[in-house]
């Protein structure tokens, strides 16, 4: 497919939730890798709020399709294991980061964008944003956004240049959520996770998102990348998700110049 006529499929297609790409998302060398299926570009305006552990409704995914999410960094004594499971397998995530953390390791944030993964939003300092003033939470997530994008792009700027933002323990109120609709940037909830803020061993925890993935089928999953478990499950769940033939979704956000836009 060329990018002209990608371009012109998604145009036509913009009241829609999404604009979906129609072919891979990366060339992978390994050819028996899981690789990353399909890219799912997200308009906030159209789709200002997904993840059905928050709201009714999610991304349009299709049976078998999953979005891999990670909360919580950059940490590098487990995003280094983790970047590398991902690369192995040729899939790519997203990660919602935390300001105060991207401040202190900004070429880990500018890793993990250079390897294709999305780099989303995730406050200064994960603090209960319910439980603060409105300005107060404003502000923690204002100073998020600044530290990740001064990490990425060394300009400081609360402008995401992703427009993606996870409230901490997904606990938000309707001011915070109408202001970052009102600034076009899209609340990401989750559709299940995989519960690794409870100490578990890595195949426990294997076992226990397997089972919730079975029963659901497909969905935006959670996961922390400052757990050592986690990082020590990835490897054996994206076999597993290989094995029995789940299909990776890159999400991005609309517009966003990606490996499918090269000239064909």
């Amino acid at each position: 497919m060329s990018r002209n006529f990608s371009a012109t499929l998604c145009s036509s297609v913009a009241a829609l939730m999404t604009c979906i790409a129609a072919v891979a998302a990366a060339e992978c060398p390994r050819k028996d890798a899981l690789g990353t299926y399909r890219v799912l570009a997200v308009d906030p305006a159209a789709t200002p709020r997904v993840g059905l552990k928050s709201f009714p409704q999610t991304l349009p995914l299709d049976d078998h399709e999953v979005v891999l999410t990670f909360d919580d960094g950059p940490w590098p004594a487990t995003d280094h294991k983790i970047l590398a499971a991902l690369a192995q397998e040729c899939v790519r995530a997203t990660f919602f980061l935390i300001g105060k953390p991207a401040s202190v390791y900004p070429e880990l944030v500018r890793r993990m964008a250079a390897e294709g993964h999305t780099v989303a939003h995730h406050t200064w300092t994960h603090h209960n944003l319910k439980y603060m003033k409105p300005d107060a939470a404003i502000g923690e997530i204002e100073k998020g956004i600044a530290a990740v994008e001064a990490a990425l792009h060394g300009k400081v700027t609360t402008t995401p240049s992703t427009p993606f933002f996870r409230f901490p323990y997904f606990e938000m109120t309707q001011a915070t959520l109408d202001a970052l609709q009102s600034r076009g940037i899209a609340v990401f909830g989750t559709d299940l996770w995989a519960s690794d803020w409870n100490p578990m061993t890595p195949a426990e925890q294997l076992k226990l998102l397997t089972e919730r993935l079975q029963a659901a089928r497909k969905g935006i999953i959670l996961l922390h990348d400052p757990k050592a478990q986690t990082s020590a499950m990835l490897p054996a769940f994206l076999r597993w998700l290989r094995e029995n033939r789940y299909r990776v979704v890159h999400i991005v956000r609309a517009g966003a110049k990606t490996v499918s836009d090269k000239p064909q």
